[in-house]
């Protein structure tokens, strides 16, 4: 730990140019390694975090990324369930949006996925708590984001009361990979 206290340390004496280069460096690194397949590494993240969580819990499905391309799909069981997975970062309770899943005056669209997953991780990029839910609490619980033209997912006292808790406390062990800044 000492060590990745001093590194952090250099880190916070870096000029602004360099840390845009590590900023870079460790995209890159993170791309190699296979922990990210695009840009977007807070919901490459999330994937990551509930693919991992989810293939590690007994009693749940063992899951595995979807192609890459797939629309709407995110994650695919064994089984062959379609999972969706939005990230979100505190203190965010807001997915990004759904394309594809009706417009605003669909009651009853094509079904595009089993299940969501709704990861929340903290600054640190730590997990905090992993929501499932199922396509009906879904259609139940989306909101139409007229900018986007789309729907997106509010994570509210209501639907945190109905979806499946994935992860809480009862898995420590993950949240707690990444050290917090020295002071």
């Amino acid at each position: 730990m000492d060590n990745l206290d001093s590194l952090l340390k250099r880190i916070d004496g870096l000029p602004d140019e360099e840390i845009w280069t590590l900023y870079a460096y460790l995209g890159l690194k993170l791309k190699e390694r296979g922990l990210v397949r695009t840009r977007n590494i807070v919901g490459e993240r999330g994937e990551f975090l509930a693919i991992k969580v989810y293939n590690e819990t007994p009693g749940t499905p063992k899951l595995q990324a979807a192609p890459e391309g797939t629309q709407n799909v995110d994650a695919l069981s064994r089984k062959g369930e379609r999972y969706s997975i939005k990230t979100i970062s505190e203190p965010g309770n807001l997915t990004g949006v759904f394309y594809g899943c009706g417009d605003r005056d669909d009651s009853e669209p094509d079904k595009k996925f089993e299940y969501v997953v709704i990861v929340v991780i903290d600054r640190y990029f730590k997990l905090k708590k992993m929501l499932e839910l199922t396509w009906e609490q879904f259609l139940k619980f989306r909101r139409w984001h007229k900018t986007m033209r789309a729907w997106n997912l509010s994570v509210t006292q209501g639907l945190e009361s109905e979806a499946k808790i994935v992860f809480g406390a009862q898995l420590k062990s993950f949240s707690n990979q990444v050290p917090q800044k020295p002071h």
